[in-house]
């Protein structure tokens, strides 16, 4: 077994704790018949919500501390080799010979949408243990924020975020899937910001409520009639349970919709010491370019209001893309967003910067791009926030 060393991490840099995970992504070149093949394409993917995001902040120039678990088969030496390639710490990545490693067969429609997928990943739980994620809390001590996906079993969840409060740490939760996004109440408590899709929001809220308060609004009718500000009204009561739950900032994706963004009082509830953020390097001109074209003046002066009862939420559009493939598009929007927060952009220019960053994903067949363009991301994080609107903001009393 290949242990890891406990070592000081630079300044502004992320600790991502989740999963690894090959992806194999079948897609038909026709409609595909069941109980037989169908021609097409298959590819390896490099995949796992925690390495996602962790991918992509690093093609951002940002390097991201992992913790994760990988086998010495074809699928952990697949995602090794590449972790290596990209020039990452390998020191938080346990290895050991009984791990199988994490793998998900993905069949897609030829719209490019997951018609079937069979997953393999229970090393993650199994193998990420609490021992484990412990030996690196010198690591988080110099974090400016730390990411928990919900692969992680209830332990290791809570060892995590427990150590990141005792550290002032703040904490992102990136939901998974309906199914794993109610592994949030045992860490409610801790988490600063969390990432739900409509769906996942509704499971959180439900498991937060102690019931079955909340219903998919999908069978009450189709999302697509909606508007932003009726479809943000439908979502308000599970919204307002998160944040009540203790939750500072909930980011609701919507895909194609854009963002809602929500926090009680006012945006800017969640500062970053600007001696844990890093302005270095690729950090430093997206701080640099990303301030002048989205500057924060324009949505100051919301602070002054009761952050107890008033429910503050914006609208950020999606920047129209020629999309190829839509599984790295929310774990992209989180890794833009986590890397500008790290540059010690705030929280709403940072959302556009992840929406733009996701509209980057879109657009290649992987699940994080090769490379970005800053000046691409610039100007359409500017577009998106120039486009946002506040929808709601008055007491919830």
């Amino acid at each position: 077994m290949l242990r890891g060393k406990q070592l000081e991490h630079g300044d502004g840099e992320a600790v991502i704790i989740g999963g690894m995970v090959l992806d194999i992504h079948a897609t038909p070149s026709t409609h595909a018949n069941p109980r037989t093949t169908t021609p097409g394409k298959v590819y390896y993917v490099h995949g796992g919500v925690a390495r996602n995001v962790a991918e992509c902040m690093s093609k951002l120039g940002a390097k991201p501390y992992m913790i994760s678990a990988l086998g010495f088969d074809m699928a952990g030496n697949l995602l090794l080799k590449q972790w290596n390639s990209a020039g990452l710490s390998i020191e938080g990545i346990l290895k050991d010979k009984d791990i199988e490693t994490p793998t998900v067969c993905n069949i897609f429609d030829v719209n490019g949408e997951v018609a079937a997928g069979v997953a393999s990943v229970e090393a993650i739980e199994k193998y990420l243990t609490p021992d484990w994620i412990l030996r690196f809390k010198s690591t988080l001590n110099s974090a400016p924020v730390l990411m928990v996906d919900a692969n992680l079993s209830y332990p290791s969840l809570e060892a995590s975020c427990k150590m990141a409060a005792d550290l002032k740490c703040p904490v992102w939760f990136e939901p998974v899937s309906v199914t794993k996004s109610r592994r949030i109440s045992s860490i409610v408590k801790y988490v600063t910001f969390a990432s739900p899709n409509e769906d996942e929001l509704i499971a959180m809220a439900n498991v937060l409520s102690g019931g079955d308060e909340f219903s998919p609004f999908k069978e009450k009718l189709n999302k697509n009639t909606l508007s932003t500000v009726s479809l943000f009204q439908m979502l308000k009561p599970a919204i307002w349970v998160l944040l009540e739950k203790g939750i500072k900032v909930v980011l609701v994706t919507l895909g194609s919709d854009g963002v809602f963004l929500c926090s009680k009082g006012g945006p800017n509830c969640v500062k970053i010491p600007v001696d844990k953020t890093n302005q270095c390097g690729f950090g430093g001109q997206l701080y640099k370019t990303v301030m002048q074209l989205c500057p924060p003046s324009r949505y100051s002066g919301f602070s002054e209001y009761d952050r107890s009862s008033h429910l503050f939420a914006m609208h950020f559009p999606s920047v129209p893309a020629s999309v190829v493939r839509l599984t790295g598009a929310g774990d992209c929007l989180v890794g833009g967003a986590l890397t500008s927060i790290c540059a010690g952009l705030d929280i709403m220019q940072s959302v556009s910067v992840g929406i733009a960053v996701a509209k980057a994903a879109v657009e290649v067949e992987a699940n994080v791009p090769s490379d970005f363009s800053l000046a691409a991301i610039a100007d359409d994080a500017k577009s998106v926030y120039s486009g946002a609107k506040v929808i709601f903001h008055q007491s919830m009393l």
